[in-house]
């Protein structure tokens, strides 16, 4: 049986839509989508760096320069940020659905070759599955994936041997695997992981333990579960925050799982009780199962 316990909280904070949570030079980095602003925040300090954008930031990935990839709403870039987190210099790459105005770059990371991996959403109210997957690289450049169309692409993780992608169309309510080649962009053997057990539950971001286990953040029932490698259900932690939206596992020992939670889509009634709606919460785990995101190629 799952165990079931509560989260921690770990950062009060206001944000409409935290998503994208990585940890990285002894900090944590997220986005908050709806304000197109990117945030770091180091454990013990009393508020995060705050670094507003000139455009909404779905994900993004650390570069083996120091650079940050930024997947904006329309385009991907690169950018120098100070210690301070202000913004350096802002380097297009490459435009994404730039014949699609209803689409924008939603969930995404680093595969384990040091490619970018993510997926746009659909933001027209009939949530029709237009959103696509892509890879992206320096060396080849922006790669559609032969994934099926999906309306809110979100869960995008790897395997520890990099060969399985896992991922899903939140509105599907499941999340998906599939075989994936890094080198020549190609996924193939497209086949169910994890259905949700809850008819309100929606599979938002996911990321991969040491153990190669899977933990995702479940929209709408304020909770992240960890499902072992062949997708059975181990264990559900709760947050006072029913918009729960991405984990990420760091900390110096490798040791703490952190969530980001959102605002929006709560009504004013929900957002009274559940005042800490948009913090980040946290969990003890057992040292080491974390595993470090890979750097962006660049």
């Amino acid at each position: 049986m799952p165990t079931n316990n509560e989260l921690d909280l770990a950062l009060p904070q206001g944000a409409l839509l935290g998503e994208g949570l990585l940890w990285r030079d002894g900090r944590w980095w997220w986005t908050d989508i709806e304000a197109a602003t990117l945030q770091a925040w180091r454990p013990g300090e009393p508020e995060p760096r705050s670094c507003r954008l000139p455009d909404r930031l779905g994900s993004f990935a650390h570069c083996r320069s120091g650079r940050v990839l930024l997947g904006l709403a329309k385009r991907l870039a690169l950018a120098t940020f100070s210690d301070e987190l202000e913004l350096g210099q802002l380097q297009t790459l490459a435009p994404v659905d730039a014949a699609e105005s209803r689409t924008r770059i939603n969930d995404g990371r680093t595969d384990r070759r040091g490619y970018f991996v993510f997926g746009t959403l659909n933001e027209a109210r009939e949530r029709r599955a237009i959103g696509s997957f892509y890879q992206y690289s320096m060396a080849h450049g922006l790669r559609r994936l032969a994934l099926p169309a999906v309306a809110i692409a979100n869960s995008i993780c790897f395997s520890l041997d990099g060969r399985t992608m896992y991922f899903c169309d939140s509105l599907t309510q499941r999340i998906q695997q599939c075989d994936y080649d890094a080198a020549d962009a190609q996924v193939d053997n497209v086949r169910p992981f994890a259905h949700m057990d809850r008819a309100d539950a929606w599979p938002d971001g996911s990321v991969i333990d040491a153990e190669g286990c899977l933990w995702n953040a479940q929209w709408g029932v304020g909770r992240v579960a960890r499902y072992d490698p062949e997708g059975r259900l181990m264990g559900v932690w709760t947050a006072p925050a029913a918009h729960t939206s991405c984990p990420a596992i760091g900390g110096d020992g490798l040791d703490q799982l952190m969530l980001t939670t959102a605002r929006t889509e709560l009504s004013r009634e929900a957002l009274a009780a559940q005042p800490l709606s948009g913090s980040l919460f946290g969990l003890r785990l057992t040292p080491g199962l974390g595993v470090p995101d890979t750097l962006f190629d660049d």
